[in-house]
């Protein structure tokens, strides 16, 4: 097994990570102050230089490279911010790969290569108000009459909420209990009967925005169900990929935050010499960069692991829970590495550390990635009702 990147993957690392380190700093900066997600037209810069659908193929408007490709790419943006990296986050990760994968042709060939070129955001919209863990719980309603789809029920914590352009929305498209009667439907933005919550005001992802979804007796067409009732392991699959996203989402804050570290206490100076030379110090970022590599090689294993591009529920919650647990714990060390200069404002360390507890709370938290874990270890999912 040979873990060393191409020089193709290693030219795509570079490309993308001089453009971000020199282009999106000073923008990262301004949507955390603005609490404001990217521009229609960064995210339209982000398509032409090739960021957007890096695995998606390419008859569907991406680079057709692989998951371990797209998540290089991914981690040198999230380096940055959560912020300028979730529309890549969106484009290879996320909503549209379930879409790429699953939905009815012709949608998949008006909207995936929309989002490929950076015309057309679209968010994920899976808790409610009593169904976050318990994703099964959902009450959201989509009734099929004759060629439309009615949708009742409320949303909770959309991040792209009010700003995206359409919204791959779970919900129950029949009446058999459970998971047998959940599906997810297509709803975009401009829909009538489709409204928002104000902007969540979160402890960390600025630049991302989260808001509730309501739905009274919103029409979409039902060409727009990606996935029929009954299809919710479909969807869980597709999700497997998105929590690969996550993981590495979550390993940019470590990873940039060690970055940042390693270059502040070689300069910052103590008792007459660098901090550096102090061999707490040493241990530090020993431990930093094993933790970081760790994580890394994890989410990359997930990806490449993966079957029809889509990696197994084990291999994406080990990548997931180890990455969101040492993302916490390096951003945390940064900041104590660096004192004062990381618990400023002034300073990208401590976003870092309110985002790294934020990722290990999206996409499913770290317990519940262990009860993945134990699951697919036995060959079992557990029933946590009873």
């Amino acid at each position: 097994m040979d873990l060393r990147l191409s020089p193709d993957q290693l030219a795509l690392k570079e490309a993308a990570r001089a453009f971000a380190q020199g282009e999106l700093k000073g923008i990262a900066a301004e949507l955390e102050r603005d609490n404001k997600p990217p521009s229609h037209a960064l995210v339209k810069r982000y398509a032409e230089l090739g960021f957007l659908g890096i695995n998606v193929p390419a008859e569907l408007g991406g680079l057709g490279l692989g998951n371990v490709e797209a998540l290089v790419v991914l981690e040198e943006f999230a380096k940055v911010s959560s912020a300028v990296a979730f529309p890549v986050f969106e484009s290879s990760v996320g909503p549209v790969r379930a879409i790429e994968h699953f939905a009815p042709r012709a949608l998949a060939e008006r909207v995936v290569p929309a989002v490929c070129r950076g015309e057309m955001i679209v968010a994920v919209s899976m808790s409610e108000p009593d169904a976050g863990s318990a994703l099964t719980d959902l009450k959201t309603q989509g009734v099929v009459r004759g060629d439309t789809v009615v949708l009742n029920g409320t949303k909770r914590w959309c991040s792209g909420g009010g700003h995206s352009d359409a919204y791959l929305v779970y919900c129950r498209l029949s009446d058999a209990p459970g998971a047998k009667g959940i599906g997810a439907v297509l709803v975009e933005k401009g829909t009538p009967g489709l409204s928002f919550g104000p902007n969540e005001e979160l402890m960390g992802f600025r630049g991302v925005p989260s808001s509730d979804i309501f739905f009274d007796n919103a029409e979409v067409p039902a060409g727009n169900i990606v996935v029929p009732a009954g299809g919710f392991k479909q969807l869980m699959e597709a999700f497997d990929l998105e929590r690969c996203g996550n993981a590495t989402m979550a390993l940019g804050q470590a990873s940039g935050a060690l970055e940042d570290v390693l270059a502040y206490v070689q300069e910052r100076r103590q008792f007459g010499k660098a901090i550096a030379e102090f061999q707490a110090v040493q241990l530090k970022l020993a431990e930093m960069h094993m933790k970081c590599d760790a994580a890394r090689l994890l989410i990359w294993r997930a990806a490449a692991n993966a079957e029809d591009g889509l990696p197994s529920v084990l291999d994406s919650s080990v990548g997931k829970c180890f990455a969101n647990t040492i993302a916490r714990e390096v951003t945390g060390e940064a900041m104590q590495l660096m004192g004062a200069y990381g618990y400023s404002k002034q300073f990208p360390m401590e976003r870092r550390l309110r985002d790294s507890w934020g990722w290990g709370i999206a996409g499913g938290a770290i317990d519940i990635q262990k009860v993945n874990i134990a699951g697919a270890m036995m060959g079992r999912r557990f029933d946590q009702r009873r």
